[in-house]
């Protein structure tokens, strides 16, 4: 009796994972599309979205509602932790990528804070469109480095200055960040707005403003920058 009961028991508990597993695919593909928008043109998606896959299946193999957390919530940091694992492992940039990234990592330390995606064309000779894609380079190697953020030339909104000490921190940093949006240019601000606080993914913003994943992608990309740019100066101040 207590074999068949370890079987049952192991049985259900195999089916649960299974349907976690199956009703959470579209976090994969949203956690993975959110990842994706803030990274370099060029890498492997199919690499990275199987990595995320498997990170679902270990989440769902490790989760205990016992705990009292949402199991969403709880998978979501492992996808995304090992779709990160895949570009710590696996992301090597083109050599003439590299390149450029150099130029353009040279130029932000000779210039004074705030640094603009416009001073950096103008220093460095590249395009806007190669200046927005290095600095998504840099966030990526950021991402997936150990150091603290905060040293990063490239800001994650979600993660502006680490956790702050006190509510009126907060509040401040929410006001210093309010502020950096309002001073972006319109489309920029569009984008960022519709990103974060409407949640919407590059191909919606790109039917909402008659462009490219591409294009939406690099307005994000550099609306990131400026913002960072704008909170770092403030450090200065």
């Amino acid at each position: 009796m207590e074999t068949l009961e370890n079987t049952y028991q192991q049985v259900a508990g195999q089916s649960r994972r299974d349907q976690l597993i199956l009703e959470h695919l579209s976090l994969v593909r949203h956690v993975v599309g959110r990842l994706l928008a803030e990274l370099p043109p060029g890498l492997d998606v199919d690499n990275l979205h199987s990595a995320a896959v498997l990170g679902l299946v270990e989440a769902a193999n490790k989760f205990d509602p016992a705990r009292g957390v949402d199991f969403k919530t709880y998978a979501s940091t492992r996808v995304r932790g090992a779709a990160l694992d895949e570009l710590r492992r696996n992301s090597p940039l083109p050599q003439e990528m590299m390149q450029r990234v150099a130029k353009v990592r040279s130029a932000c330390r000779d210039l004074n804070p705030p640094v603009s995606v416009e001073q950096l064309v103008e220093s460095t000779g590249l395009s806007y469109d190669e200046v927005v894609d290095c600095l998504a380079a840099m966030r990526m190697s950021r991402m997936v480095s150990w150091d603290d953020s905060r040293q990063s030339q490239v800001l994650r909104l979600d993660n502006a200055h680490g956790q702050p000490h006190s509510a009126l921190e907060l509040a401040e940093q929410k006001q210093q960040l309010a502020d950096a949006i309002a001073r972006l240019p319109e489309r920029e601000q569009r984008v960022i707005t519709l990103y974060y606080l409407e949640d919407l993914r590059l191909k919606e913003i790109g039917q909402v403003l008659n462009l490219s994943e591409s294009r939406v992608s690099r307005l994000l990309n550099s609306a990131l920058f400026r913002v960072g740019e704008w909170m770092r100066a403030r450090e200065f101040d």
